[in-house]
């Protein structure tokens, strides 16, 4: 069983995100933040493309491991990432061609599943900037806590009743944590992601899960071992 688990990609969220929309109460403040968080963004995806990374995935059903993906991830010549497969260890299927056919169909319906679950989140990218606007200008701030970290959070971000939560590095204005709780065909999905900065300044997703209670299945993403290409 081979399910596709580039959910990963979803992890690049908006890595500078709050900057000092924290202090701006403004509108016109705002729009003019919400053009340079984007340039951020644009910045630091320029820097990744000089990285190659190891990302380990591991998908969960009803608490069992049914996938451990480990691959070596950079981008290729033409923007794209690439993935070499270092490692696969799927959950062997059963014995038996009606049992056999049942597992791969279920797998089938798993990785669909998870290509659709992955095209929501990808909406709480806010891959624009005047996505990332109405979010600052609906989303309320609180802190430092006692971590120096400042939150954000907004509701109904990408669909009615969700939430979208940021915590910011004061110091920094690095992210450095998301949250984002919402519904996928009817089911209640949880997502975090922390992230973590290099010397060079490159912010990077260094881990991530998704629950989907209801289906009692958890995916976690691992990011590791970042190493500048020569």
């Amino acid at each position: 069983m081979k399910i596709i688990l580039a959910i990963v990609t979803v992890c690049l969220i908006a890595v500078s995100l709050p900057h000092t929309a924290l202090s701006q109460g403004a509108l016109a403040g705002n729009a003019n933040m919400a053009v340079q968080i984007t340039e951020a963004r644009k910045a630091n995806a320029a820097l990744m493309r000089q990285y190659t990374w190891n990302s380990r995935t591991e998908l969960l059903e009803q608490g069992q491991v049914k996938d451990i993906r480990l691959e070596l991830v950079n981008y290729g010549p033409d923007g794209q990432l690439q993935r070499t497969l270092v490692n696969d260890q799927a959950a062997p299927l059963p014995r038996g061609f009606l049992r056999k056919h049942m597992a791969e169909d279920a797998a089938k319906k798993t990785e669909q599943y998870i290509s659709g679950l992955r095209g929501l989140l990808e909406q709480y990218t806010l891959p624009s900037a005047g996505k990332v606007l109405d979010f600052m200008n609906q989303a309320t701030t609180s802190g430092p806590d006692a971590g120096g970290l400042f939150i954000m959070m907004g509701r109904n971000v990408v669909a009615p009743g969700d939430s979208l939560s940021v915590w910011t590095d004061a110091a920094t204005r690095q992210t450095r944590k998301i949250v984002v709780e919402t519904v996928f065909q009817s089911d209640t999905v949880d997502f975090t992601a922390t992230f973590k900065t290099l010397s060079s300044g490159l912010t990077y997703m260094a881990y991530a899960e998704v629950n989907v209670p209801a289906k009692q299945m958890t995916l976690q993403v691992q990011n590791f071992d970042y190493n500048r290409n020569n």
